[in-house]
């Protein structure tokens, strides 16, 4: 039996011949460095009054966002993560990671 829940427009179709239509799942294309237009901000919001550097703005797939948040927390040396599409360090690195994102042509502020 096939999945269900990607089926578009239809309920239930007693037409054995019917072929149902799916969603399809579109991967975002990632844009060059040059077009990327990152936000790089301090934030303690619920993180027990401790200081995270994110980087929020980035397009593209999973994939290379999290390959420019491993080459941002080598170069840091701390640890961090993605979430929701954005890019947590830990600690206070803004200067750092800008300086970081301008030597590899991305536009950030």
């Amino acid at each position: 039996m096939s999945n269900k829940k990607g089926r578009i427009n239809i309920v239930y179709s007693t037409n054995p011949d019917y072929n149902y239509e799916y969603a399809q799942e579109t991967t975002p294309e990632t844009l060059s460095p040059e077009k990327q237009n990152l936000k790089v901000v301090l934030d303690t919001k619920q993180r027990a009054g401790k200081t995270v550097t994110l980087i929020q703005g980035f397009i593209g797939s999973e994939e290379d966002l999290k390959e420019l948040a491993k080459l941002l927390k080598n170069k840091c040396g701390v640890g961090g993560s993605v979430k929701d599409g954005q890019i947590l360090i830990q600690g206070a690195f803004k200067e750092k990671i800008l300086a970081i994102l301008h030597d590899n042509h991305y536009r950030a502020r």
